[in-house]
């Protein structure tokens, strides 16, 4: 009997190896389809984030293979970015694969919500975050700047990409709490230690030292902890339903 286990256990875990190389083969081959896309508008999109600092005519390039490396870089991000809906379905569809069908619509409305959640912290961080940060940094001490290509689109396209994942943190709650990890009873109790993690999370994202930067990333990081504790709200309520459920079936059966 315990050979027979071990063997439907076996089988289990390698069917879920299997799920699991199939849903990254998925995101691989989007991600790749969606990065050598973004190679035509490369160009553009690189004329767009130098914006805030005056556009590519202020950069100066030292290195023969730079200006290639940046466009990588740029092309990789924005593939990154138009590729997220299909990372995010595949990540879903791999932790929650019980969900019924009524319960699959929530992986529906998720994944837009994801992808808006990312998108509105690259759009902050463009339009509020830099705006403030270049200037401290530019103009610190008093000395002369000449970015480069490298430095720059790597220092932007960082802030934009982390900026972009933190603003992903109710989806991530969403996801605990549907796992019974988290409840959202427990994220307003903890709601101190959420605003000391909230402060240390700023201070790491933002680029500069200065308590303006600091203040206008830990506002928004707390309205979506306050979204959070909401998603967590009705993951919660939608487990316990689950459960009622599965237990008022296996009563039926018994």
């Amino acid at each position: 009997m315990a050979k027979k286990e071990d063997i439907l256990e076996e089988m289990s875990v390698l069917g879920h190896v299997k799920e699991l190389r199939k849903r990254l083969l998925i995101s691989v081959v989007a991600l790749l389809v969606t990065t050598i896309a973004s190679f035509a508008f490369s160009q553009q999109i690189a004329e767009i984030l130098a914006r805030p600092i005056g556009g590519l005519s202020v950069l100066e390039s030292i290195d023969v293979t730079e200006n290639v490396s940046v466009f990588m870089k740029i092309s990789l991000l924005t593939g990154v970015i138009v590729a997220l809906p299909v990372i995010v379905y595949e990540i879903l569809a791999f932790i929650l694969p019980g969900l019924n069908p009524n319960e699959r619509v929530w992986i529906w409305v998720m994944i837009p919500m994801a992808t808006l959640f990312f998108v509105g912290g690259v759009l902050f961080a463009y339009f509020f975050l830099l705006p403030t940060a270049l200037p401290f940094l530019l103009e610190f001490m008093g000395i002369t700047t000449a970015p480069r290509p490298a430095n720059y689109f790597s220092f932007i396209l960082n802030l934009l990409f982390w900026v972009g994942v933190a603003f992903e943190l109710p989806l991530i709650i969403f996801l605990l709490a549907r796992l019974g990890i988290v409840t959202a009873k427990q994220l307003v109790k903890q709601w101190r230690i959420a605003l000391i993690i909230i402060a240390i999370a700023s201070a790491m994202i933002t680029p500069t030292p200065d308590p303006v930067n600091m203040a206008l990333m830990m506002l928004p990081l707390t309205v979506l902890y306050l979204i959070s504790i909401l998603f967590a709200s009705i993951a919660g309520k939608r487990r316990r339903k689950a459960q009622e459920a599965n237990e008022a079936d296996d009563s039926a059966s018994g």
